[in-house]
């Protein structure tokens, strides 16, 4: 089947995005432009506890018949909250399609947050916040993205603080909800075998009626602080250690090549020029990684890695090596191809799996409502050039420029 996208804009604003495939099963979403960022400063953690507490009951649902809904026909229902969105999706037999979208459209708009589910599920927040200082290698991203965004909201992380979950009510969450879920920022994502002509007659069913709430704010944007090198002693039998500075924004063209070099530098292939030289060749790290998270008005460039204690330094030196290597010399043209096909390679690797590529056309839809082609997205890849490689290499890998957190 042809890769085509069919879209449709409702009358209150929310998009729909959707591609057909023959599969019996569907995967769909409603993507909401709205995170943790967009939360006041008595709000922190309300986004993630809204994504929690949306299960607990609506005007004519139980939590029970909620997690029913679509478990009894062999579905599954699931959310995620990011620092700048927050989704509710469903994977299920194409049959469903009806059923599913009443359930994503009841739980999402007609929630009433019960006073005795809040209590329970505060409990069970703070357990995942407790829980999450119990590993470091997640934390310090977190706290690394707090060092160099401090005092601006997408700096914070998404969980919140227990003080601040035990003070949210209902009347906190839908004066948030009121403000921050807005239909122009709303995106339903679907991959399915369904006509597109029956989709936009069920979303319509269930989304149309929704009143429009146009955003009225925007997102503060951060400026860079100041570059900050720390070490926090968190008695941990490993040495973990983050390395990095601010990067291009998710609209920004240079996305493209630096998303190229992460992939060489540190990608998820075992043949990453960190992964052979701090693992392979020296066996100084179990676990290395380079990444690129880019937002609507910033971005982070990083790199972690886990090593111990005595290695620390060595390790420090060859990802410093590795980043001057990119920084003074073009890459040659084999070396230069091998690594398109490779970035090209996963990511049509990542388009195979349904649920991946539904979430990816939504976020495409939210922030450009366009979505691209595999095609156009491969031309843009091979389109980038040595030069450019190596100018945004020399931009994003300047040691000046960058910020280091290491836990001990």
């Amino acid at each position: 089947m042809e890769e085509k996208y069919e879209v449709h804009t409702l009358s209150n604003g929310i998009r729909l995005v959707h591609r057909r495939v023959a599969s019996k099963v569907a995967h769909c979403g409603l993507i909401i432009n709205t995170g943790s960022r967009d939360e006041m400063e008595d709000e922190w953690g309300m986004a993630h506890f809204i994504e929690h507490t949306i299960f607990k009951g609506t005007t004519k649902r139980k939590s029970f018949h909620i997690l029913s809904r679509l478990e009894n026909v062999g579905g599954d229902l699931n959310a995620y909250t990011t620092k700048e969105e927050t989704c509710v999706h469903a994977a299920f037999l194409s049959q469903y399609y009806d059923r599913t979208l009443e359930l994503i459209s009841d739980i999402t708009f007609n929630s009433v947050f019960p006073y005795k589910e809040l209590e329970k599920e505060k409990e069970v927040v703070i357990d995942e916040i407790n829980s999450y200082k119990d590993s470091p290698s997640e934390l310090i991203f977190d706290d690394f993205e707090d060092q160099i965004f401090h005092g601006y909201p997408i700096g914070k992380n998404i969980l919140g603080s227990p003080e601040l979950v035990k003070s949210f009510d209902k009347e906190k969450i839908l004066k948030f909800m009121d403000r921050a879920y807005n239909t122009d920022e709303m995106v339903i994502s679907s991959v399915g075998n369904i006509s597109f002509k029956k989709l936009v007659r069920i979303v319509e069913k269930y989304f149309a009626p929704i009143p429009a709430n146009p955003r009225k704010f925007e997102r503060e944007v951060p400026v860079n602080n100041k570059i900050e090198h720390n070490v926090v002693d968190r008695g941990t039998y490993q040495s973990h250690c983050i390395m990095g500075s601010t990067a291009y924004t998710s609209c920004d063209e240079k996305r493209i090549p630096l998303g190229l070099l992460t992939n060489i530098l540190g990608g998820p292939g075992l043949n990453s020029r960190l992964n052979l030289n701090l693992r392979e060749k020296h066996g100084l790290a179990y676990n290395v990684e380079a990444n690129f998270s880019p937002y609507t008005d910033t971005g982070v460039f990083n790199i972690y890695f886990g090593c111990d204690s005595s290695d620390l330094k060595k390790c420090l030196s060859i990802c410093k090596k590795e980043m001057l290597k990119l920084r003074d010399k073009k890459l040659g043209i084999l070396q230069f191809r091998t690594a398109k096909q490779q970035l090209l390679g996963q990511l049509a690797l990542s388009s195979e799996n349904n649920e991946n590529l539904m979430l990816s056309i939504g976020k495409s839809m939210l922030l450009y409502n366009r979505v691209d082609t595999l095609d156009k997205i491969y031309h843009k890849i091979e389109a980038i050039t040595a030069d450019q490689l190596l100018e945004v290499a020399n931009e994003i890998f300047n040691q000046d420029n960058m910020s280091t957190l290491i836990y001990k």
